[in-house]
């Protein structure tokens, strides 16, 4: 039996009532979903001052990643800037680097963030630690190009929503194992992190038609791990299964309390704290998978993205200076 779930916020259970939902996602689906358009960027940078510019940087196997890098336009520095690496959603199986670009083009806006978004190989066409590994190429890329870029390499921050936030969480674990390039934070936006599917809030969205539901999520997972099983799924795919969570940067970590990731998310941070890092969490009451991308406009939702915003205030900003003794 199907456990009860929470609550939807009023507003937003009200403009979800509009939107069609699906109760499944499988190949057929899946090639329909993919030719929707992409994105509308052009309409996101119209009423900004932006330098656009499109690079490809070639993954380990040498397969072009296409980059899009944005950047203030006519911006008079005294220092570098910070920069936003974006890792988009879509269940690792379909979306670009423009899907969810309104996010971290906020940041452009607040910060004068140079924002650079990767377009990763997809799932089932791009299995195992294929997504991760482009995603790390491309880090790589920002951190060799910092100072055309303009880019402070002290003041990189790692972000993505959805199946983003977790290949985020990937693309850490694989820097700090690494040992480069250094990585100032990490934002994981609802992130996908366990290929298990076992937790309270999966089986609490099991069934019927979602946003994102655990049938739609064991769909993703199955098309990535292209039949790896067990002890040969590695973590930098389904950080979850990460050991060890100590020596990661600063982390940001938020969920919906109606949704499928939410324990797994919350686990993350909990394990985070456990091994002596700095994590901040938040679980939106009402929430639904990806309710502030869908719905921006809905109070919980702007609330969301500005708490967001506000902790990478305090993250990019120099130390304060320190009061003199006497």
């Amino acid at each position: 039996m199907t456990p009860v779930r929470p609550d939807l916020d009023p507003e937003l259970r009200e403009l979800l009532a509009d939107m069609p939902l699906m109760s499944q996602l499988n190949p057929e689906v899946l090639t329909q979903l993919r030719r929707l358009p992409s994105a509308p960027v052009d309409a996101l940078l119209a009423h900004r001052e932006v330098d656009r510019r499109e690079v490809t940087v070639p993954a380990t196997d040498g397969a072009p990643i296409p980059l899009s890098v944005f950047a203030p336009a006519n911006a008079a520095r005294a220092t570098a800037a910070p920069c936003v690496y974006w890792m988009h959603g879509g269940g690792m199986v379909m979306g670009d680097r423009f899907s969810q670009i309104d996010i971290p083009l906020e940041w452009l806006d607040r910060f004068g963030a140079v924002v650079v978004s990767v377009d990763y190989r997809l799932a089932p066409e791009a299995t195992g630690t294929a997504l991760v590994d482009d995603c790390y190429q491309g880090l790589l890329w920002i951190a060799e190009h910092s100072a055309e870029l303009g880019v402070d390499p002290a003041r990189v921050v790692v972000a993505g929503a959805s199946a983003g936030g977790g290949l985020a969480a990937g693309v850490t674990l694989l820097a700090r194992d690494r040992g480069t390039p250094p990585i100032a934070a990490q934002m994981l936006i609802c992130p996908m992190l366990d290929h298990r599917n076992t937790t309270t809030s999966s089986r609490q969205f099991s069934g019927g038609p979602g946003v994102w539901t655990r049938e739609m999520n064991e769909f993703g997972w199955r098309s990535v791990l292209g039949g790896l099983t067990g002890d040969e799924v590695p973590p930098y795919v389904s950080p979850a299964l990460a050991d060890d969570l100590s020596g990661l940067p600063a982390t940001y970590i938020d969920t919906g309390s109606a949704e499928v990731f939410r324990d797994e998310d919350a686990d993350y941070a909990t394990r985070i704290w456990a091994a002596g890092g700095q994590a901040e969490l938040h679980v939106w009451a009402g929430g639904f998978h990806g309710f502030d991308a869908l719905y921006p406009q809905a109070r919980i939702s702007a609330t969301a993205r500005r708490t967001r915003t506000d902790w990478l205030a305090r993250v990019l900003s120099p130390e304060p200076a320190a009061e003199p003794t006497r």
